[in-house]
């Protein structure tokens, strides 16, 4: 029975490295809450890049079918019809549209947790600890009883 105890250290390593690994392991609660919030910016570029292709389409639509639009693109390009004639002004600068985004880059980052070998040492730190304090208290109760 007195041996028996000293199995329990083994125990209390194991269950700390079981513990510690579901907490703070690679594949952790930790590690998942941070993927979670990892997912929940990727949702969200998404979405922005939705609204980026749709306005996109519509650029494209205006430009395939709407003959006013082709035009003012083209005058803003420096095209013009046969009868038209474009004066220059120096001074004015070039023109200035306005760029459409395509969106931003969202890299997902590597989710921060305790290696495994980090894991083990603990346990197996604490699993001597206990086998050393019970070892301690039955070397006490020895001295004692003597």
């Amino acid at each position: 029975m007195k041996a028996l105890k000293y199995v329990f250290a083994l125990w209390a390593g194991i269950v700390i490295y079981a513990i510690l690994a579901v907490v703070f392991g690679a594949v952790g609660f930790s590690a998942y809450h941070q993927l979670q919030g990892e997912e929940k910016k990727q949702e969200a570029n998404i979405d922005n890049l939705k609204v980026i292709n749709k306005d996109l389409e519509d650029n494209l639509n205006s430009l395939l079918y709407d003959k006013d639009t082709l035009t003012v693109y083209a005058r803003e390009q420096g095209y013009a019809s046969p009868q038209e004639k474009f004066i220059r002004i120096v001074g004015l600068g070039t023109n200035q549209k306005t760029k459409t985004s395509a969106g931003d880059v969202v890299a997902a980052a590597e989710p921060q947790y305790t290696a495994d070998r980090t894991l083990r040492i603990i346990a197996f730190c604490t699993a001597i600890s206990i086998g050393i304090c019970m070892a301690g208290f039955d070397v006490m109760k020895y001295l004692r009883d003597r």
